[in-house]
């Protein structure tokens, strides 16, 4: 959505004021999934879709906030113990409670906002808004909050006021996105590196299955406690090291506790502990230009989320089998899984060939049309003038 129309919408909501835009991207990961919470590496880039936001401090102590895309208003005190009840805005309560936990006097204020982050394609709509308000909020109520202070609000956010145990890489790659770069973070030590990523004759494709799985209970917090599990029955082993997530455990560590850990806490752990090792051979094969490489290790990621970690979806998998038909160069799960998009590494004389046979074998089986997504890195959260 253009600002103009954004601002327009906000005056007819807040009787003709204007005010300040921010906006703040979704992201894509190359490789590295539900490693972020394990204390290990990531490789995601910021995107051009985002989340957009008008606000106004209103000199109250009272929020009110229009979702356009949801057409749902609400308004709550700034420091109301309960916040509202809709998750759309307990993200921008949340977040300004993070903010005043951190020492920024946040007051009152009118916001709208709107996004075109497709919700549910693992592209991280939910950060893009936290780290949106983070950043916007900061900025006008005088704040000094750093950006990885603005990262670690979004987080506590998830986990607070929404229920969910993320890691940091999504908040992160919204935030401390580059135009035209991806970034391998470190996610126990946060040190980050920009590696350029403009692969001449390949292009990055989303293919949005169209699909949301809702799962009984959390499979998310599910899986973060058999990687938990692991790491504890391995620190009970070894007392003199120091073993705080599965990034410090090594394969041997892993098959000293076949025997005392279930076998599905083992079989997640698996899929971790070659990830980590992907992460790094996909940095390796960036430097040297070797797409074939990185393709080849996002097949793999694929199969271990599918098999071991068994966060894929009858749908997605089908996406993954298609790509390899179309000689596709590296295909695989992003996001959280049971839905989502699948992300694809394609040859630029496959491009035209694959949207074809994909949306046309896809709407074939499951009766949907997916969504093509053709994915330019961008910039994180800014002021938009």
């Amino acid at each position: 959505m253009k600002k103009e129309v954004l601002q327009q919408v906000f005056a007819d909501k807040f009787a003709g004021q204007t005010g300040t835009v921010y906006a703040s991207p979704g992201r894509i990961n190359l490789i590295g999934e539900h490693t972020d919470y394990n204390g290990g590496f990531v490789f995601p880039g910021a995107v051009e879709q985002g989340i957009m936001a008008v606000i106004r401090p209103n000199g109250t102590d009272t929020v009110r906030a229009y979702s356009i895309d949801l057409d749902v208003y609400a308004e709550w005190q700034v420091r109301d113990e309960k916040g509202p009840e809709s998750t759309c805005f307990r993200f921008v309560y949340g977040v300004a409670r993070e903010l005043i936990e951190r020492g920024v006097e946040v007051g009152g204020f009118d916001t709208v906002f709107a996004g075109d982050v497709p919700l549910g394609a693992g592209m991280s709509s939910s950060a893009a808004l936290e780290s949106c308000f983070a950043y916007g909020l900061n900025d006008l109520f005088g704040g000094s909050v750093s950006r990885w202070e603005m990262v670690l609000a979004g987080q506590a956010t998830e986990h607070k006021y929404i229920g969910c145990n993320c890691g940091i890489m999504d908040q992160f790659a919204s935030v401390f996105g580059k135009e035209g770069k991806l970034m391998r973070l470190d996610c126990r030590s946060r040190e980050f590196e920009y590696f350029p990523f403009e692969p001449k004759g390949y292009r990055l494709v989303l293919v949005n299955s169209c699909v949301k799985h809702e799962l009984a209970g959390s499979p998310y917090n599910d899986r973060r406690r058999s990687c938990e599990n692991v790491a504890s029955a391995i620190q009970a082993l070894h007392p003199d090291r120091k073993i705080e997530t599965l990034r410090d455990c090594t394969w041997e560590d892993l098959e000293a506790v076949k025997s005392t850990c279930s076998a599905e806490d083992i079989q997640r752990a698996t899929f971790v502990l070659g990830e980590k090792d992907r992460v790094l051979a996909v940095c390796d094969a960036l430097v040297k230009g070797d797409y074939e490489e990185v393709g080849r290790q996002m097949y793999l990621t694929h199969n271990g989320l599918s098999r071991d970690y068994e966060v894929s979806c009858e749908e997605l998998d089908y996406l993954n089998d298609i790509a390899k038909e179309c000689g596709v160069t590296g295909s695989r799960i992003m996001g959280g899984g049971f839905g989502g998009c699948t992300i694809n590494l394609v040859k630029d004389e496959l491009y035209d060939a694959f949207v074809k046979r994909v949306t046309e074998a896809y709407e074939a089986k499951y009766k949907i049309t997916p969504k093509i997504i053709d994915v330019v890195i961008g910039d994180g959260s800014r002021k938009i003038d």
